[in-house]
């Protein structure tokens, strides 16, 4: 009886490990055709969306809820081109916290590193929408769970399995958030990955322009590319963005690449060998956010399959048409990652756009 008790068991055995190898290698397959993996790290929170454009938030009789914050839009845009996104940030422990985490489940975002925080719920934000799409904010983090990410909560393993590090600069307010924002930058250089910045500037969470602008220019000389809107290079400059000088004075000779977005008339990129202009699309704009996200997205999804995007400008100028794409299509609906495109979706609206 035991014998062949014995032997039931070396054979279930001798059967997980078979399935456990089986399991292996179709991981390796899955994990060889995926892209390389970029990760974006900071915070995601809850925007509310007025239902009516136009109107303060006072007038406002009633609110949209929609998932927000723009390193988790741009995850889930690089999901949805079909690209290989993870999100590092901290959430509450609450409806909300779980909520956005299934979110970027179901947009099929890695999130093993993200963090629950017991304490703290998760941020808020209420977003008015003027007549013309953009948006005016108020937010509550008092301090929200995305605030209190510790270099402890950072799981290390994953960012150096990244071809690219993306972040913004909220994450640089207070801390413990940006001792952890710091840590993990340095992992990510020492570990070869490419740093990719958004400022995605936001005064109201930040306790002055000045500490702002300094905040924001704090780590400006460590990233490999840049994207800021053209308010953000008249912020950043006190200059005319339209002049080029003025923008250059953010260059750096670490600097792969710096972008400009100018709405709807398109971008501006400048590289150590080429700079040049590609135009945008011309929209009905109902809601501008995560416009720049979904661009962002679009173009880090072209630099991790291809970095020689950096040298060859004919495939630059490919990645910043779709890329102007993302962020038109973005603005036609009203909330960030529910309007993010897919890579077909770009591609129609491009051929379509110019059919017309």
């Amino acid at each position: 009886m035991s014998l062949s008790h014995n032997r039931g068991q070396a054979t279930d055995v001798r059967y997980q490990q078979e399935k456990q190898k089986e399991k292996e290698k179709e991981k390796k397959k899955m994990t060889s055709s995926k892209d390389a993996l970029v990760i974006s790290f900071g915070e995601m929170l809850i925007d509310f969306v007025p239902d009516t454009s136009g109107v303060s938030l006072a007038e406002s009789g009633a609110f949209i809820k929609a998932p927000g914050g723009a390193p988790a839009n741009v995850a889930c845009a690089i999901s949805r081109l079909g690209g290989n996104a993870a999100f590092i940030g901290k959430v509450g422990d609450d409806e909300f916290g779980r909520m956005l985490v299934d979110i970027l489940k179901k947009n099929n975002v890695n999130t093993d590193g993200v963090c629950f925080d017991t304490e703290a719920r998760t941020a808020l934000a209420f977003v008015t929408l003027r007549k013309d799409g953009e948006r005016e904010f108020m937010f509550y983090r008092n301090p929200s769970a995305d605030m209190l990410l510790k270099e402890s909560d950072l799981n290390m393993g994953l960012i150096k399995q990244a071809k690219i590090f993306h972040y913004g600069s909220i994450s640089l307010i207070s801390e413990p958030c940006k001792s952890s924002h710091l840590a993990a930058m340095k992992a990510a250089k020492e570990g070869g990955v490419l740093l990719s910045y958004d400022p995605n500037v936001r005064l109201p969470l930040w306790p002055s322009p000045e500490a702002a602008r300094s905040g924001i220019k704090s780590i400006w000389f460590e990233a490999d590319f840049i994207k800021v809107s053209d308010d953000e290079v008249n912020f950043l400059t006190q200059g005319d963005p339209e002049k080029e000088e003025v923008v250059m004075s953010l260059w750096h000779d670490k600097l792969k690449l710096l972008l400009v977005t100018d709405g709807e008339k398109g971008c501006r990129y400048f590289t150590k060998n080429f700079k040049g202009r590609v135009n945008g699309f011309s929209v009905k704009a109902v809601d501008t956010t995560g416009a720049g996200d979904s661009f962002v997205g679009a173009l880090l999804t072209a630099v991790a399959r291809d970095t020689s995007i950096f040298e060859i400008e004919p495939k630059l100028r490919e990645a910043l048409t779709l890329a102007n794409a993302c962020g038109a299509i973005c603005t036609t609906q009203k909330g960030a990652i529910p309007a993010l495109p897919t890579a077909e979706e770009a591609s129609k609206f491009i051929s379509s756009y110019k059919a017309n």
